[in-house]
């Protein structure tokens, strides 16, 4: 058995309850009611090859302290690189003074949803190589290697392979009385390669399916835990088959639409849309609003029956999970869409109460120690279907439509409701069977209407986690990393969109 793993020593040697004690006793002196600490430090690296030549390596380490106050029912914050008692205690006298100078424009007194004390508690990722203990030499090793295998296919011009890695550490502590550590791991490797057709003026491209995952090194090397071997022996054929394959008819079509696209739809048609403060207009101006709004809560139908997803901050690799969110939350689950119908949001503890509800949900997230916490998506997952259905089932199922691999470009409104998404890999079904690949090839509706028109949803087995590292958010901007599970699914009727032609090409 693997020993559970530890925060790393040098974080844990931080004098990390002295400059709690220090900014709490400051704020609470100085005139607050609550203050929270929050000492977060961030490592990142990533690594590009270009035809297996480095482009581009770099490791990028982000450490400070953050002060959260309530003064009056009004926030303040503060936050400083450095780590000392004085200056936490001289940031936590900020962040009072900030609240003080806000006071005049609030107009809602905050109040914080009840959450149990967790004293001296830590969480760590699973993970089992820390891919920050591997050197550069070894990843350029590996990348290269993986780009050669590539570039030895006829067909392939080019080869694009990167490495984003990446390590939070955070420790938290209020004027409640929690005190908790918490370190999470994430890697997000990608191979692209690429097809020219210079008597054309042309080109395709083909990326590797592997999403983002809150794993370790261990995901990258070997075929233990994600198949490159077979992975990365198949894309050549594919994108050859690309390459020749004809342009798709416009019109309603039958879509069977794999994990690894239909996770960026779930994301921006679902996942941003039950975002509480989005929903009531705290976020607008970025990214708009949500047509999910509060008064349909409970009674709106968001999509067919078999529709049924859930927001998670548990989920076993997922790069949203936790132990604890950035207000000292526990990490939870729960219902966004129950049979089809719109049942729940994503909260924090100041949202929670405002909606009614007596417990966040657990969705506070900074992206920097120098970044207020604001409400940030959990894994927002699409629910597989109790009996094993495959997706040759879902195929099977289908006389004439098209079965979408692979994510790649989007768009939708500022309420989260009228879309238009591509892929990376088309397939032509007929009579039930694939029959070769199509090309140009997007999904275009409205999010009740596509959600509505889904028939079928395949069983555990189908099931895959997809994700992304950048979603972003919030002015100034903050950006998360978040996964999104489903099955493949079988829609019925989807307006789908020649590229070519609606370029004018």
């Amino acid at each position: 058995m693997t020993a559970p793993r530890r925060v790393d020593g040098d974080f844990l040697d931080l004098p990390r309850h002295a400059l709690a004690d220090a900014a709490m006793s400051a704020a609470l002196s100085a005139g607050a009611s609550y203050a929270d600490l929050r000492i977060h430090a961030i490592t990142s690296e990533i690594v590009q090859l270009r035809d297996s030549e480095l482009q581009t390596a770099v490791v990028d380490r982000e450490i400070g302290l953050a002060v959260r106050v309530i003064v009056d029912g009004t926030w303040g914050f503060a936050s400083h690189a450095e780590l000392s008692a004085d200056v936490a205690a001289e940031t936590a006298r900020r962040a009072v003074q900030v609240a003080r100078t806000l006071a005049r424009l609030n107009a809602e007194r905050i109040e914080l949803a009840p959450e149990p004390v967790y004293a001296d508690t830590s969480w760590v990722s699973d993970y089992r190589i820390d891919p920050f203990s591997v050197g550069i030499t070894d990843k350029l090793a590996v990348l290269g290697e993986y780009s050669e295998r590539l570039l030895a296919a006829d067909g392939v011009d080019h080869v694009s392979a990167g490495l984003h890695t990446a390590k939070e550490q955070t420790f938290y502590a209020d004027t409640f009385g929690s005190t908790i550590t918490q370190q999470r791991v994430r890697v997000q490797p990608s191979l692209e390669a690429v097809a020219v057709d210079a008597a054309a003026g042309t080109f395709e491209t083909m990326r590797t399916l592997a999403p983002p995952t809150a794993r370790g090194w261990e995901y990258v090397v070997g075929d233990d835990v994600w198949n490159w071997t077979d992975e990365l022996a198949a894309l050549p054929t594919s994108l050859a088959e690309k390459v020749k394959a004809p342009s798709v008819t416009a019109g309603p079509t039958d879509l069977v639409i794999d994990p690894s696209n239909l996770w960026l739809t779930i994301h921006e048609s679902v996942g941003h849309a039950t975002e509480y403060d989005r929903a009531i207009g705290y976020e607008a101006a970025y990214a708009g609003t949500s047509f999910a709004t509060p008064d349909k809560l409970g009674s709106m139908r968001y999509g067919s029956p078999v529709m049924n997803v859930t927001a998670d901050r548990t989920v076993e690799y997922g790069l949203a999970t936790v132990g604890f969110d950035d207000e000292g939350v526990q990490a939870q689950k729960w219902d966004l869409v129950r049979d089809g119908i719109f049942v729940g949001y994503q909260l924090d503890r100041v949202f929670a109460p405002r909606l009614g509800v007596g417990r966040s949900n657990g969705c506070a997230y900074a992206d920097s120690p120098h970044h207020v916490p604001i409400q940030r998506m959990p894994n927002v997952s699409l629910e597989p279907a109790a009996d094993d259905v495959s997706t040759d089932d879902l195929i099977a199922r289908v006389d004439d439509g098209i079965y979408i691999v692979g994510d790649k470009s989007w768009s939708i409104d500022m309420q989260r409701y009228n879309f238009q998404f591509t892929g990376q890999r088309f397939f032509r079904i007929r009579d039930g069977r694939l029959d070769g690949q199509l090309r140009d090839v997007a999904y275009q509706a409205t999010t009740t209407d596509f959600w509505g028109s889904l028939e079928a949803v395949g069983g555990p087995s189908t099931w895959r986690l997809g994700g992304a590292f950048n979603c972003g958010k919030a002015q100034p901007g903050q950006v998360a990393a978040v996964s999104h599970g489903c099955p493949s699914a079988l829609f019925r009727g989807v307006n789908v969109l020649n590229t070519r032609t609606e370029a004018g090409r």
